[in-house]
């Protein structure tokens, strides 16, 4: 059983046929799909599932704290399960692929008190862009 799937049914969320196979498609390292694409890999598993479905789904998720919706540059939100781990992201500026990476140091530290007008900051979000290997 996947993370995504342990922590949903601990907090009681009620596992339809259809639930489960979003958090499963959801399931693994270095997720990070858009709607469409959860739904397509959805319907290889579960044909009758819609995208109506599919997109309740992942708002529910989101709305549980138990996935992030994460939008780059203006592209499709895409749905990282990831949702309990620090971490931020690397993204190719040509293809658009994401991976999580976990950058050693406190982001707030960089930031000094004189750039926080007063702002008591709470999280810190940064985003690396580049090219890929395969797109470099």
């Amino acid at each position: 059983m996947s993370d995504l799937l342990e922590r949903l049914r601990a907090r009681g969320w009620r596992m339809t046929s259809q639930r489960r196979v979003v958090a499963e498609v959801l399931d693994g390292d270095h997720v990070h799909f858009t709607a469409d694409e959860v739904h397509a890999r959805a319907a290889r598993r579960l044909p009758e599932i819609s995208r109506a479905t599919v997109y309740n789904t992942l708002g529910e998720m989101v709305s549980l704290g138990e996935v992030i919706e994460v939008s780059t540059d203006g592209r499709a939100k895409r749905y990282d399960p990831n949702a309990h781990h620090a971490h931020q992201h690397l993204v190719c500026s040509h293809c658009g692929t994401i991976r999580d990476v976990h950058p050693t140091g406190d982001p707030l530290a960089d930031l000094p008190a004189v750039e926080r007008f007063g702002f008591q900051v709470s999280e810190v979000e940064v985003t690396y862009r580049g090219l890929c290997p395969s797109c470099a």
